[in-house]
């Protein structure tokens, strides 16, 4: 392969960037324009010196020279460490170009790692979640992943599947040697034991969804309910207008916010209200057509007023809904039981709180954590399923050894369940990369930054 070259850090000023090279004349390009002798210096070794453009002085830098092949794509890797300066990095990264580097194209330094055997597909799609990723828990699930838990899970049914067509073959080659009707009867106890396993991996998605998206939690009340108040105290900050002026918001205002590494993709919407003006209808309309795509909703009510005609059709919206039902302004009216008693034979979870005073915020949030816990789930102790595709292909799998399940129950030829089996091995294959075609490749790798 030749040899490529990319920016590493984000470019803007900073105390540093970084320019990465990788491929077999990584030292000798990086030597061309260095002050010292690079050729010579020992593996994973930082060098301090000067980066030249002939016998001008681009730049002080530390350059690391890391040897094949323990490094990150199992080539020669040079990082030169320069001034955060955007016109210096990019006069490094251009000197490079003219000594015989070609631009990195995205994610290919992690391509290189799995085409050179390092990685596994999935641990490459774990890289980019990792540095995609937004809270303690969903680091740690990428890293999972990265470490090769999902891959040996993956073999592990696998090689599984793999002992059932050596038996299943025999069967077929050599039917004097093995008995048909045992053959099938054991696939059968080891296809339903497969076929569980799979729809745990399948069913774990649920949670890794929310890691890696978060929960879409849509802020819903009437006008003046106290919604964008409850918006700041949750983000600490005065994100949104707050005023005594009814239908002050008329968007949607969407932030990210991690409760108790829960994490929250938060969206203050317009008023529910009967309005005349033309503006505020759009903005009352999608916060209506938000509520029904909502994982969570989280409606407020005034407590120091009764239902109103607004009201009910709120009601109507959190209706079989995941919703938490928030009292609003107890810091002036602590209970109103008409008011309360309605709202408890819609949901029963219901709390009061004061968002003007920070009272009751901390409840919201434990109830939160309630509602989206994942200490019964797999998260520490087994695997953790949040990719998209990962979870089509096992979906895929699952229902290739639910057909050869019910191929076994219904006595078909052995030879028809092997190849439902041979479906379902390739679709986990293409997990990993094993089998898996150059498109979907690409198209993986192109999810990635420049210089990773």
């Amino acid at each position: 392969m030749d040899t490529i070259v990319a920016i590493s850090t984000a470019i803007g000023v900073g105390a540093i960037s970084i320019v990465r090279l990788s491929g077999k004349d990584a030292i000798n390009i990086v030597d061309s324009i260095f002050s010292c002798d690079l050729k010579n210096v020992e593996s994973h070794k930082v060098v301090y010196g000067y980066i030249k453009d002939n016998e001008e002085v681009i730049d002080e830098v530390l350059v690391t020279v890391m040897k094949s092949p323990k490094t990150y794509t199992l080539e020669d890797i040079v990082e030169i460490s320069c001034h955060g300066s955007i016109a210096t990095t990019k006069k490094i990264l251009e000197l490079i170009m003219l000594k015989g580097a070609r631009l990195a194209e995205k994610g290919e330094f992690t391509k290189r790692a799995f085409l050179n055997g390092r990685i596994d597909l999935s641990q490459a799609e774990a890289i980019i979640d990792l540095i995609n990723s937004k809270t303690v828990r969903e680091a740690k699930e990428s890293i999972n992943q990265l470490e090769g838990h999902l891959s040996s899970k993956i073999e592990n049914i696998r090689q599984k599947m793999l002992n059932l067509m050596i038996a299943i073959d025999v069967n077929i080659d050599y039917p004097e040697y093995d008995e048909e009707e045992v053959t099938k009867n054991r696939s059968l106890n080891e296809l339903k034991s497969i076929s569980e396993e799979l729809i745990k991996l399948e069913h774990s998605f649920n949670s890794g969804k929310i890691l890696r998206d978060g929960v879409k939690t849509v802020i819903l009340g009437k006008t003046n309910a106290g919604k964008s108040s409850l918006l700041n105290r949750i983000l600490k900050e005065d994100r949104a207008i707050v005023s005594n002026i009814e239908g002050t918001t008329r968007d949607t205002i969407e932030e990210f916010v991690d409760v108790e590494g829960i994490p929250l993709k938060l969206i203050d919407t317009a008023g529910i209200r009967n309005s005349s003006n033309e503006i505020e209808q759009i903005g009352i309309q999608k916060s209506k057509k938000l509520a029904d795509s909502a994982d969570l909703i989280i409606a407020i009510f005034d407590i120091t007023k009764n239902l109103t005609e607004d009201d009910q059709e709120l009601l109507e919206i959190i209706k079989d809904k995941e919703c938490i039902i928030l009292l609003n302004k107890i810091d002036v009216l602590s209970e109103n039981i008409e008011l309360e008693k309605r709202l408890k034979s819609i949901n029963k979870n219901i709390l009061k709180i004061s968002a003007m005073e920070d009272i009751g915020i901390q409840q919201l949030f434990d109830k939160i954590v309630e509602i989206y816990s994942f200490n019964n789930d797999s998260l520490s102790n087994d695997v953790l399923i949040s990719n998209e595709r990962h979870k089509n292909l096992i979906q895929k799998a699952r229902i290739e050894i639910d057909e050869a399940i019910n191929a076994a129950e219904n006595d078909m030829y052995i030879d028809i369940i092997s190849i439902y089996i041979t479906n379902a091995m390739n679709y986990l294959a293409e997990i990993t990369g094993n089998n898996v075609t150059d498109d979907v490749i690409n198209e993986i790798f192109k999810k990635f930054c420049l210089g990773k």
